[in-house]
C-alpha cells in the first residue's frame, strides 16, 4: 500500500459524463440519470484498501441519512488483473453484504477515474444539482490506526450546505489512502 492524497478536482468542475457496468445488477449505468434535480456523491472506492474497508461502516450510514435526497454512486477503477480482489463479482459480493444498494460500477479502462482527477482510495466528490462539483476530498480526519472516531464530518458538513442552499464547505482537505492501481 502507497499512502497517496487527493489531488483536489477544481470546485466548478462539471461532472463527466460517463456509462459504466453496474455490478450490482449487470445493467450500464449512464450519469445523464443523475440529472434529477439532486445533489450527487460520487465515491472512487475498491474493496482492498483499508481506509475505504476502515469506511465501510460510515459510507452505510451516510446512505441511510442522505440516500433519499441524493444520489448516491461508487466506482472503482483499479486494475483486476493484478488486483484480482477487486473485480465485479467481488464488489457485488461487498455491497450485497454490507446491504447497500446503489450502484456500484466497474470503471475498466480507468477513464472515469482519470476525468475526476483521483488519485487514492477512498475520494469522495458532491456534485450540487446542476452537476457541478461544489465538494471533493476527504470524508473526516480518521485512518486506520489512528485514535480518531469516524464521524464522516467534513462530507457530512458540505451535504447539509448542499441540501440548505448555503453554499460550500470553505475548508476542503484531501482524501488519502491507497493509490489507484493503474494499469
Amino acid at each position: 500500500m502507497a499512502l497517496t492524497y487527493s489531488s483536489m478536482l477544481p470546485l466548478g468542475t462539471k461532472m463527466p459524463s460517463f456509462e459504466l457496468k453496474n455490478v450490482l445488477d449487470e445493467s450500464m449505468f449512464d450519469s445523464s440519470v443523475l440529472s434529477n434535480g439532486k445533489n450527487s456523491i460520487i465515491m472512487v472506492i475498491c474493496n482492498h484498501c483499508p481506509y475505504v474497508i476502515h469506511y465501510h461502516d460510515e459510507i452505510v450510514r451516510l446512505w441511510r441519512d442522505f440516500g433519499k435526497e441524493i444520489n448516491f454512486v461508487a466506482i472503482s477503477s483499479n486494475d483486476i488483473n493484478n488486483y484480482p480482489q477487486d473485480g465485479p463479482e467481488e464488489m457485488k459480493n461487498l455491497f450485497n453484504d454490507l446491504k447497500l444498494n446503489f450502484p456500484y460500477l466497474f470503471d475498466d479502462n480507468q477513464s472515469v477515474a482519470k476525468s475526476l482527477m483521483a488519485e487514492c482510495t477512498p475520494e469522495f466528490y458532491l456534485f450540487d444539482k446542476i452537476s457541478t462539483l461544489i465538494y471533493r476530498g476527504r470524508l473526516d480526519s480518521s485512518s486506520p490506526g489512528k485514535d480518531v472516531k469516524v464521524t464522516g464530518e467534513d462530507l457530512r458538513k458540505a451535504i447539509q450546505l448542499a441540501l440548505n442552499n448555503e453554499g460550500l464547505n470553505e475548508i476542503q482537505k484531501p482524501s488519502m489512502g491507497c493509490n489507484i492501481k493503474w494499469k
